[in-house]
């Protein structure tokens, strides 16, 4: 068998963790590696799945039915499967799909390397092979959420919240600041909730901090948000924190009172506005990204009026959304019926967005002028690619600066005017 490995990574960041020090364990036991290969390397392919919605198992599975006609076809030797998708329905998938040579879950891939080389499986900590552009990596605070909103599978696939200890965190920061990273996206299933579990109560505030503390932090982000038990005094430490992002992605999936009620999620209506309030209040020019949810079961056509007034008033700089599916072995799945039709539920999806897209433009336009600090990403055609501190990898807006005339270093960050903007893009010119 050759010594190669292509990781194929679906869904979010924090698989995309897993795959990061995967890679490192096979680099260590002297595989040649490749992360989401263009074309394959003909050795072991090995798919990192995702099991969130119907969309996204739909879409892992299709990767896993191309790598084994691949196997078929004599391209590549192995096909491994791992991830939320396979934790899940591990059994399934081996009667369904037994071409595939092995499965693991989200919790047992490292035994992997035993499987292939016969050998203890080397030790990794948190070391890991960095997929993302050198100047910004992922961490993960912590694993499983506690939060059993009755539309979501992710406790069913990765358990109870574990927080990881704040000492071992500070550590990765630290080397990876040594290695070059600058820029740091903290995520989570639920960041909130961090420390509860070890310490006894929410430390999330308190690692933030030290995290800003450490040399070299030029910009922390944070994603995913709870709005109920929101630690407020992560506020302070945004808003005294220059190298706090001001920035926090918060998912609020709805805002009827009804609604949310079903959805078990804890809140209502006055308590999310009140926080939302506060968190503006407190950390002045903040950018709110949140994610909102259509076609809940028995949501009604005055309910999602209710959510589309709401998203017109609060003007989320940032927000994305998505259709209820339903998802087995859930509260809602056991308990209510699926009763929106799917194209009740795509007409809402788009209205919803249309809206959203002409606010995004509203608030991009009121940005012409301004000045902002910025990163470079990478350098694409006529422009070098760059994110302001509103702005995190992959899903927000980016801004474009002319490589003509410009001599910019990717990894820097510089002072910049934006000059114009389109719906989801600005552009800029250095400020010398």
């Amino acid at each position: 068998m050759k010594k190669v490995v292509d990781v194929i990574t679906m869904g979010c960041s924090k698989n995309l963790v897993d795959s990061e020090q995967l890679l490192h364990l096979f680099r260590k036991a002297g595989f040649r590696i490749y992360h989401n290969p263009e074309t394959l390397h003909g050795g072991t392919a090995v798919v990192n799945t995702c099991g969130f919605i119907g969309d996204a198992k739909e879409e892992s599975i299709n990767m896993i039915l191309d790598l084994v006609n691949r196997k078929e076809e004599g391209e590549i030797e192995q096909v491994f499967v791992m991830g939320c998708l396979s934790e899940r329905y591990r059994q399934e998938l081996h009667e369904e799909i037994p071409q595939v040579d092995r499965f693991y879950g989200k919790f047992d891939w490292r035994a992997m390397l035993t499987d292939l080389v016969g050998d203890a499986v080397p030790t990794c900590g948190h070391e890991r092979v960095l997929t993302t552009p050198q100047n910004y990596a992922y961490v993960k605070i912590s694993e499983g959420c506690d939060r059993h909103c009755a539309y979501c599978a992710i406790p069913l696939m990765t358990g109870h919240h574990i927080s990881r200890p704040m000492e071992e965190i500070l550590q990765e920061v630290t080397e990876l600041v040594n290695r070059g990273v600058h820029e740091f996206q903290v995520i989570a299933q639920e960041l909130t909730y961090y420390g509860l579990d070890l310490y006894g109560y929410q430390r999330i505030a308190e690692l933030v901090e030290a995290m800003a503390r450490i040399p070299g932090v030029e910009w922390i982000r944070l994603h995913y948000a709870y709005p109920n038990a929101f630690p407020l005094d992560l506020l302070r430490v945004m808003r005294e924190n220059d190298n706090v992002c001001k920035y926090l992605d918060i998912a609020l999936q709805h805002i009827n009172d009804n609604v949310l009620s079903r959805m078990r999620r804890n809140t209502s209506r006055r308590n999310t506005i009140a926080l939302l309030h506060t968190i503006r209040r407190e950390v002045p020019g903040i950018c709110l990204r949140t994610t909102l949810m259509v076609g809940f079961p028995g949501e009604t056509e005055s309910e999602f009026r209710e959510l589309l007034e709401f998203v017109r008033d609060t003007r989320f700089e940032r927000m994305g959304a998505f259709a209820y599916s339903e998802e087995e072995g859930t509260y809602a799945a056991e308990h209510y019926e699926d009763d929106v039709p799917d194209s009740v539920k795509q007409q809402r999806l788009d209205q919803l967005m249309g809206l959203q897209e002409e606010i995004a433009a509203e608030i991009a336009a009121e940005r012409v002028g301004k000045c902002c600090r910025v990163v470079v990403d990478r350098e694409e055609g006529d422009y070098y690619v760059c994110r302001s501190e509103w702005d995190s990898p992959e899903v927000d807006c980016e801004v474009l600066i002319p490589r003509q005339g410009n001599n910019l270093q990717t990894g820097c960050f510089y002072d910049v005017r934006i000059t114009d903007a389109e719906e989801f893009d600005l552009y800029a010119t250095p400020v010398l």
